[in-house]
């Protein structure tokens, strides 16, 4: 009889994790294969740190091909052009075709930097953190930024859905330009669709809005919140500041020497418009279950996946995928796809509870949703020096697991052993 075949859509930190927990539960009941646009894993989190070259790319990377060879993983490089799911295939950026009978789509986001006109790297005039790529390339710009410092302008279009990374990368930068003794020569302002700061598209979590105010008063970081981007030139972001009935309250011209905004994301162009797989932004659609309604071999797991916002605010605010919540959807994946191919009901869910450690470079915060979309049983956050070491510590523990393509979970051990420590009850 011949082994189901399992595709796993992307290599990222959610597709990698899936590969090796997926192929862990289902044993030799299916072949499981990895598609991916490139054979690296770069460990997101990271990027910040190399922009400011507290890391070297090479130390945040790992080859996957002999990983996935040696948990009996299949790998392909060429990346997907477009996914069939009528057709049960993906066809292939070299133009082959790969047939499955189940798909875990685990792409991640398509940065939409082209939806305002001047963001992003070349030809645009902001950097960006969310591909290690960019974070060289912010690098590169930091060096140039520090013979000739200015303004700086970091923060969050109007769309995105992960705003944990621009407060990172504002008070890291901060850290490395005190520490540069340069400091006092650089202006600093926070631009964020946020109806608040600490908002992070989860309507905050504990105290982030008084914990992150507070840290940015202390660094001399002015912010602006509600905050719609409509052109970026050379040197200058134009914004408009929207009331809470969606009129423009104000409008600014911001100078800057050297910018980083996070773009706002989409669906990739693969499954971008598919009807009955996404959603009009081009998320994937997905049940309590992880799968999809239309196509039910379909299963999601990440940032692509398509979730409501946590309710409205005057400019566009996603919601973010952290990593607690993209493990526990592996797992719920991992236990479904053993339940059908063992011709049972797929009926895990995942907890989609959250951890986040935010580094500030000496210090950073940390907070705890269960679940991650409100309202909560354990709504937590707190702040210290001891965030920075736990998020170097995490760092060299999952790429540990990377390249020993482990497939054990973490971040719910990390969880309970956080609450214990903090005497908080879940």
């Amino acid at each position: 009889m011949t082994k189901p075949i399992i595709v796993v859509l992307g290599a990222g930190l959610g597709g990698t994790v899936a590969a090796f927990e997926i192929k862990a539960t289902v044993g030799d009941k299916a072949d499981v294969t990895v598609v991916s646009l490139g054979d690296t894993f770069h460990f997101v989190p990271s990027n910040p740190w190399v922009a400011v070259h507290w890391r070297k790319r090479e130390a945040i990377e790992v080859k996957l091909p002999p990983v996935m060879k040696k948990r009996g993983i299949g790998f392909t490089p060429v990346g997907a052009k477009r996914v069939h799911p009528a057709e049960n295939r993906i066809e292939l950026n070299d133009g082959e075709s790969l047939a499955y009978d189940y798909l875990v789509i685990a792409t991640g986001p398509d940065l939409a930097f082209d939806e305002i006109e001047g963001l992003g790297p070349t030809p645009g005039f902001t950097q960006s953190i969310c591909h290690v790529d960019h974070a060289v390339q912010a690098a590169a710009a930091f060096d140039e930024f520090v013979k000739n410092p200015g303004p700086i302008v970091v923060g969050a279009v109007q769309g995105a859905s992960c705003f944990g990374p621009a407060y990172e990368f504002a008070m890291i930068l901060d850290t490395e330009l005190r520490r540069r003794k340069i400091r006092d020569k650089v202006p600093m302002t926070f631009v964020t669709s946020e109806p608040y700061i600490g908002h992070l598209g989860l309507d905050g979590v504990g105290d982030t809005k008084g914990l992150l105010e507070s840290e940015m008063r202390n660094r001399h970081i002015k912010w602006v919140t509600n905050a719609r981007v409509k052109k970026i030139t050379d040197g200058v972001m134009d914004i408009e500041e929207v009331a809470d009935d969606g009129s423009v309250k104000a409008t600014q011209s911001l100078p800057f020497a050297y910018s980083m905004m996070l773009p706002g994301f989409r669906g990739v162009g693969a499954v971008m418009g598919i009807e009955g797989l996404t959603n009009p932004r081009g998320f994937i659609i997905a049940d309590k279950n992880q799968r999809n309604p239309t196509f039910p071999n379909v299963f999601s797991l990440g940032v692509c996946v398509a979730i409501a916002p946590t309710g409205k605010t005057p400019v566009p605010v996603g919601v973010p995928k952290t990593g607690f919540m993209i493990e526990s959807m592996v797992t719920a994946v991992a236990h479904n796809l053993r339940a059908l191919i063992n011709g049972e009901a797929a009926d895990s869910q995942a907890t989609w509870n959250a951890i986040c450690l935010a580094d500030f470079g000496d210090g950073g915060v940390i907070f705890i949703a269960q679940p991650q979309i409100p309202p909560r049983n354990v709504n937590w956050a707190a702040e210290g020096g001891w965030v920075h070491l736990a998020k170097v510590g995490f760092e060299k523990f999952f790429l540990g697991k990377i390249r020993r393509g482990e497939s054990e979970t973490f971040y719910e051990k990390l969880t309970l052993d956080l609450i214990g420590a903090h005497k908080l009850k879940s």
